[in-house]
């Protein structure tokens, strides 16, 4: 499969992220029939014979889209696979896969030559998240098709580093598919992702307040009601260092500010640990400030591309194809802007 042919349908450059117990089959067949690549993480289907029937839910509906709107066909679906070893579901959950030919696996927390192989001999890709260049180098050479970059300020496990570093150091060398992670909840840091070099922005907060999502209203309300100063970076609750919302760590008795490192080496992907800590402490990035009301999923992605719209015509009308010096367009903008103010 070329890797440019499951990425022909959308109608944003988005990659929606698999988000533990958020993402299921209503969200996915949302986000794809929108034009995004949706997707979900395996162990979200439980129990595991369960995600047999979600590959078929997904496939037929999509197929269903598809016979309906040839104009717009759908976008690619993805399954998210957890490759720690704490994970015992891996192997069925991978032959699971192979009978759907999922178009896309999202590898976490592992890259593993094996992995790759399975999903090349379905004719599928493989992207692999990584936190810095290292990692990102590890993947590749084990067989990964594409890279997500997961920079500061995304939910769940993030990065620490700067999108700006992690991107610089990611295209120095490495020329295939990049999505870019990172407090990414509007059009215009869409736009920015691709300045940076990514093909795609990586979204994964946003997709919380739809009514789609397998949610409380609760956890929806607070994405609304969030800014980035209500993110708390912390290993506690699963081992890895991830972004969480404030209110959701106080509600369970914590203080957010004061809290224990936690021993990485007790890292439990696949049991109850991180399940109980997911769906008590709610994971999220730093762009939810962009999030306003709870809206089904399509109605987001109109909202981005609006706003990516809106955001590449006044880049184009400030820097397209203007040849004068960077610094009379920059004084030129800045007085545009102070007279549109006045």
């Amino acid at each position: 499969m070329a890797l440019s042919a499951p990425f022909a349908n959308l109608s944003l450059p988005v990659i929606a992220a698999p988000m533990f117990i958020v993402s299921g089959p209503e969200l996915v067949i949302a986000q794809c029939t929108a034009g995004i690549v949706g997707s979900f993480p395996a162990l979200n289907a439980r129990p595991q014979s369960e995600l047999d029937e979600w590959l078929h839910r997904i496939t037929e509906a999509l197929a269903a889209h598809d016979r309906a709107h040839p104009e717009r066909p759908s976008a690619p679906f993805a399954v998210n696979q957890i490759v720690h070893r704490s994970n015992d579901r891996l192997e069925a959950d991978m032959a699971t896969c192979a009978k759907w030919r999922v178009p896309l696996v999202i590898t976490s927390l592992g890259a593993r030559e094996d992995i790759n192989a399975a999903v090349h001999g379905w004719g599928g890709i493989t992207l692999h998240d990584v936190i810095d260049d290292r990692f990102a180098r590890k993947a590749v050479e084990k067989g990964a098709d594409g890279l997500i970059a997961v920079a500061a300020g995304a939910g769940g496990h993030a990065g620490t580093l700067s999108p700006f570093a992690l991107m610089q150091e990611i295209r120095a060398w490495f020329t295939g598919p990049v999505a870019l992670s990172g407090a990414i909840a509007c059009g215009r840091s869409i736009l920015g992702a691709q300045a940076l070099g990514a093909d795609f922005a990586y979204i994964g907060s946003p997709w919380i307040a739809t009514t789609e999502a397998n949610a409380t209203p609760a956890y929806k309300d607070g994405i609304v009601a969030g800014s980035a100063k209500d993110i708390v970076y912390t290993n506690l609750f699963t081992g890895v260092h991830g972004n969480y919302l404030r209110g959701s760590i106080e509600a369970a008795g914590l203080d957010p500010d004061n809290l224990p490192e936690s021993d990485p080496s007790k890292m439990d992907f696949g049991g109850s640990v991180a399940a109980k800590a997911w769906k008590d402490i709610w994971g999220s990035g730093q762009g939810i400030g962009a999030v306003h009301a709870v809206t089904s999923a399509g109605e987001q992605v109109a909202r981005l591309a609006a706003e990516y719209a809106a955001g590449k015509a006044e880049l184009l009308g400030r820097i397209g194809n203007d040849t004068r010096s960077p610094r009379s367009v920059i004084a030129s903008g800045a007085a545009e802007r102070h007279s549109s103010d006045a």
